[in-house]
């Protein structure tokens, strides 16, 4: 019996050897076949190996393509996970070509100027991310009007994407936005260049139905995602407040803290321009009697200005809140 067994194994083993280079010779002439283990990259990767690799200098032109292997797009575990010519198209001509020189390029490429529309990039894409509810909003967006592919802002072939972490991010925005850049470095702004805080934080770059591409639908609803405690409700509300964060904080960067457009008083004369406003410098006192202008300056305009006294300028639940001064 045991004779038998190995006989068997023997046999089977004889006609795999057998059959191998059938196979084989199937795959050479008929190169456009699909690998079921590979899911059809195979006819890719025998030619896109690590030779292909390119230099330093050329990467941003060539960039590795075995290094989507490790990237998001090179989990083969998850039944998502696309080939090449999912993106790429199927290249017939680009795979068949055996001539000497360079060969023409796949039906869809993505680097720097590729001959590709922005639309077909763009499809190439959305066909498995258009589920994602975070770019419903795409078509019609400011940077689909303003033509920009998916690849205009991210990197496919590297395993870590620039524009997906909160540290690199802002760099991959500012090449386009540039007056943001210049705001980011003044005295006072977010927490961007430590990491804490990116661009995506605030803003949905694929689409919103909000203004400036913003996450929520109003400034004041993604603002509050972090300044909760300004959400309220408030017994006594601040109406400029209860309007738009943006009638006194620029969000970018200001030179004035916290993120204020200008300075109090300055900034509270806007609108108080009554006889407790701080119409100069020197005036009547608090106790609103005449005082030498070169005794007492005006205590609005001393330490904290207006909010020496009307601390909760956001809002107050107190009795006395409707001056917001506690």
């Amino acid at each position: 019996m045991k004779l038998m067994r190995y006989g068997g194994i023997l046999l089977a083993m004889a006609c795999g050897l057998a059959l191998a280079p059938l196979a084989h010779a199937e795959r050479t002439a008929n190169p456009s076949a699909k690998d079921l283990v590979l899911k059809g990259d195979a006819k890719c990767t025998g030619c896109h190996d690590e030779s292909d690799e390119p230099t330093p200098t050329m990467l941003e032109l060539h960039p590795s393509v075995l290094a989507i292997g490790v990237s998001r797009h090179g989990v083969r575990g998850d039944s998502r996970t696309p080939t090449c010519t999912d993106c790429h198209g199927e290249s017939e001509k680009h795979v068949n070509y055996h001539g000497k020189d360079k060969p023409p390029s796949p039906d869809r490429t993505f680097r720097k100027g590729t001959a590709t529309p922005v639309a077909a990039r763009v499809d190439a894409c959305l066909k498995c991310h258009e589920q994602d509810r975070n770019r419903t909003h795409w078509t019609g967006s400011a940077h689909e009007a303003n033509d920009l592919a998916c690849t205009s802002c991210h990197n496919i072939h590297t395993k870590n994407d620039k524009v997906l972490a909160k540290a690199t991010q802002p760099e991959v925005c500012y090449s386009c936005h540039k007056t943001e850049r210049a705001l980011s470095h003044k005295v006072s702004t977010h927490p961007l260049d430590s990491g804490k805080l990116a661009c995506s934080s605030c803003h949905n770059p694929h689409g919103s139905a909000g203004p400036k591409l913003l996450k929520k639908n109003t400034v004041n609803e993604t603002c509050h995602l972090c300044h909760a405690d300004k959400r309220g409700p408030f017994l006594f509300e601040h109406q400029p407040v209860t309007e738009d964060c943006l009638n006194c904080h620029t969000p970018h960067g200001s030179n004035i803290s916290p993120l204020l457009k200008s300075r109090a008083p300055l900034l509270c004369d806007e609108c108080h321009d009554g006889p407790h406003a701080s119409g100069s410098i020197t005036g009547p006192n608090m106790a609103g009697k005449q005082v030498s202008a070169s005794l007492t300056p005006n205590a609005n305009y001393t330490g904290r200005a207006c909010m020496n006294c009307h601390v909760q300028i956001h809002g107050s639940n107190s009795p006395a809140g409707g001056y917001f001064q506690r």
